[in-house]
């Protein structure tokens, strides 16, 4: 499959501090990417390369097979953008912004502004003001707004920051819709994990201006299972013979053993006199996994300083 954007050594550097040091990176049409990375990890600055506010000291970014470099305005073209809470003129309705962004473009027809109303579900308040909307339909708004000009590349930074758990889901819902029906990329830059592991196809995590890792969603996760024994040292010390790996976790530990080889501990534990209080099967959490690929940095978004 062919890359939407492709990010080609990508670099950074700010009075004589590397921020963003070699980047590469693919996006595909129809898939979503999350990024992801500590505070002052570069997502911020990255972002802003890709969408023309900041250059690059090095390195290109190449959307649609044009380089920002060769030629940023047909470039940025192919280019649709969210940032938390989507700016609007609130004196005015839904209908009338998107008219008023849509000049903005060449070849947006009052068709196409109907038809992206329909696609974020907005045909029922759309003449009515922005002032009167709420966060989740002034989010709406933004994707109706973004997605305008038919772009194939979308970036959302923060897009859900602010909206209660139904509008979560439904402006979730509602990218997915478009990421697959339109085969657009999306790109999302978010600090709420949970979040990014329903929504996104695979992640990118960043950490001190370097991508460490690179992985599908649906790649297949390490077995773990949730044990708790007593007396604990006795139980630990029976796994890590046994040739496992274990974790403190909670009153007990996580172990990385099949589904096969439950029975067989439980049973070495009671012959040894152990009492086992607890066995039960643990799935790490994408938020367990970036904390111990970026050693437990915090994950609010913030500015490459």
């Amino acid at each position: 499959m062919k890359p939407v954007v492709e990010l080609k050594n990508l670099s950074k550097t700010i009075r004589s501090k590397k921020i963003i040091d070699n980047l590469n990176l693919s996006l595909y049409p129809g898939q979503i990417t999350g990024f992801l990375g500590p505070n002052g990890a570069g997502k911020t600055t990255t972002i802003r390369m890709m969408v023309g506010l900041m250059k690059q000291t090095g390195g290109d970014i190449v959307i649609e097979g044009v380089s920002l470099r060769d030629d940023f305005e047909e470039g940025l073209s192919k280019v649709g953008v969210i940032v938390e809470n989507p700016e609007m003129y609130k004196f005015m309705s839904g209908y009338k912004n998107l008219v008023h962004f849509a000049r903005m473009h060449n070849g947006v027809t009052k068709e196409r502004i109907d038809e992206v109303v329909r696609q974020v579900g907005m045909q029922n308040r759309i003449h009515e003001k922005v002032g009167t909307y709420s966060l989740g339909m002034r989010q709406r708004l933004g994707l109706a707004q973004a997605l305008l000009h038919r772009p194939k590349f979308l970036i959302l930074d923060e897009p859900t920051n602010g909206l209660d758990p139904a509008g979560i889901r439904e402006f979730r819902q509602y990218l997915r819709k478009i990421a697959e029906t339109e085969g657009v990329s999306v790109f999302v830059s978010s600090h709420m994990l949970s979040e990014i592991e329903l929504m996104c196809d695979r992640i990118a995590i960043i950490q001190n201006g370097k991508l460490i890792d690179i992985r599908e969603m649906s790649e297949t996760r390490e077995s773990f299972y949730y044990i708790e024994a007593s007396p604990a040292e006795k139980a630990k010390q029976l796994l890590l013979d046994g040739g496992f790996t274990v974790e403190a976790f909670k009153d007990g530990m996580l172990v990385n053993a099949e589904q096969h080889q439950i029975p067989g501990l439980v049973e070495s534990f009671i012959a040894e006199g152990l009492q086992v209080y607890a066995v039960q099967p643990h799935r790490k959490t994408l938020e367990d996994e970036f904390l111990e690929m970026t050693g437990g940095g915090q994950i609010a978004e913030a500015y490459a300083k």
